[in-house]
């Protein structure tokens, strides 16, 4: 098999080839013949995730998996038999640290990603909500009005989430920096959305008719957002996340130009906020279905641009440009496949992204069912290959 790169860097062609055992479909090594012009490699202390994102020359795409952590691991089904309440398992120290650390010790990944959900902070807000079992979030006073949002508070972590910082403090010590300590956070739009629609949505009707008709209560919310959310990311830097994502989920609900509008602006301000206090931490963006927005992700000045399966990565590439870091992009559905099927998958997805500026991910999270077996093999040949 073929390890093509798409060159996004300054270097004479070359054709790179994966080496096989005779014995198995894992790529042991991927060989590069030809002179390149690229930094020379450096034995950095800094996780392979961080050397990948800044462009330093790595020898594979560090990898990480969305919900690497969760209801696929025996071992996680086996807390959730004990703690059933999933905020409970979320917002305690210990239960935190322990979830996130579950693929840590299985699989070892690059990235370890706390064990949270975007709508922790809302709490902090005085926004009441819960996450119920086979209903996902409820929002117990879904937002609408302007005397509403008058009662949203800015959301200060310190006094709100003080496990969030606890557990990232000693995720750091627990991984050291063999790998990168992830946190993340919800977008405005998205956790907008979420608050306005009491809950999930299949059409978005609620949040598109306050944008539509009342577009000023939609901002002044958004604005609490963007603050708050800012604050939050600046909180997880200080307390150990080396690297922080930001999950926009549903702003791809929007057209082009309401994605200028009520998404675009207020991505750009959380992202210019922390660039000032924290100029080297790594932000990365993920929007599910994010085809038709990508030079607009690229437009909030993000680090990372994380793909979707729906998305092919070479195209991807080429319409972020050089200057991004690109994450994913296979499709979950793949780790139902043979063992045969997601070796290829993971090399046709290396060798689409190209030499460097790769996270390998999913385009999405593992999906409930996923065969534990299977999410081990993509690691076992994902941290096999070679450029």
């Amino acid at each position: 098999m073929l390890c093509v790169n798409t060159a996004f860097t300054s270097f004479i062609p070359r054709k790179p080839t994966f080496v096989f055992s005779s014995k198995s479909t894992t790529p042991i090594s991927c060989t590069l013949q030809g002179t390149v012009t690229e930094p020379k490699f450096t034995a950095a202390a800094e996780p392979l995730l961080l050397n990948a994102v800044r462009g330093v020359e790595v020898e594979r795409p560090p990898v990480w998996l969305m919900r690497q952590a969760g209801r696929y691991m025996k071992s996680y089904q086996t807390i959730c038999e004990k703690y059933p309440s999933f905020r409970e398992r979320s917002e305690n120290v210990d239960l935190v640290v322990e979830i996130s650390l579950q693929p840590w010790h299985v699989f070892k990944p690059d990235g370890v990603i706390l064990f949270s959900d975007i709508l922790t902070p809302l709490s902090g807000m005085n926004i009441p909500f819960d996450i119920v079992k086979g209903k996902g979030p409820v929002i117990f006073d879904p937002i609408h009005t302007d005397a509403q949002v008058d009662e949203v508070r800015e959301f200060v972590p310190e006094e709100s989430v003080p496990y969030v910082g606890e557990a990232l403090t000693i995720l750091r010590k627990e991984v050291s920096n063999k790998a990168a300590v992830l946190g993340f956070v919800g977008a405005p739009f998205t956790l907008a959305s979420y608050v306005v629609e009491g809950g999930s949505s299949k059409n978005f009707s609620k949040i598109k008719r306050l944008a539509f008709s009342e577009s000023k209560i939609l901002h002044s919310l958004l604005q609490k957002f963007t603050t708050s959310m800012a604050r939050y990311i600046q909180y997880q830097a200080d307390n150990g996340a080396q690297a922080v994502q930001i999950f926009d989920s549903w702003a791809t609900e929007l057209s082009p130009v309401d994605f200028e509008e009520f998404s675009l602006p207020y991505l750009k301000q959380i992202i210019d906020t922390v660039k000032k206090s924290h100029p080297n931490l790594p932000l990365i963006l993920y929007a599910s279905g994010s085809g038709g927005l990508l030079e607009r992700l690229a437009l909030t000045g993000v680090d990372v641009v994380s793909l979707d399966w729906t998305v092919d990565m070479a195209d991807g590439r080429r319409r972020l440009g050089p200057n991004i870091a690109v994450q994913g992009n296979v499709d979950p559905g793949v780790l139902f496949g043979s063992k045969e099927f997601i070796t290829d998958r993971i090399n046709d997805t290396v060798r689409k992204a190209g030499r460097g500026k790769h996270i390998l991910n999913l385009g999405h999270g593992i999906k409930v069912g996923t065969p534990e077996e299977n999410v081990a093999h993509f690691f076992e040949v994902a941290k096999s290959v070679r450029y």
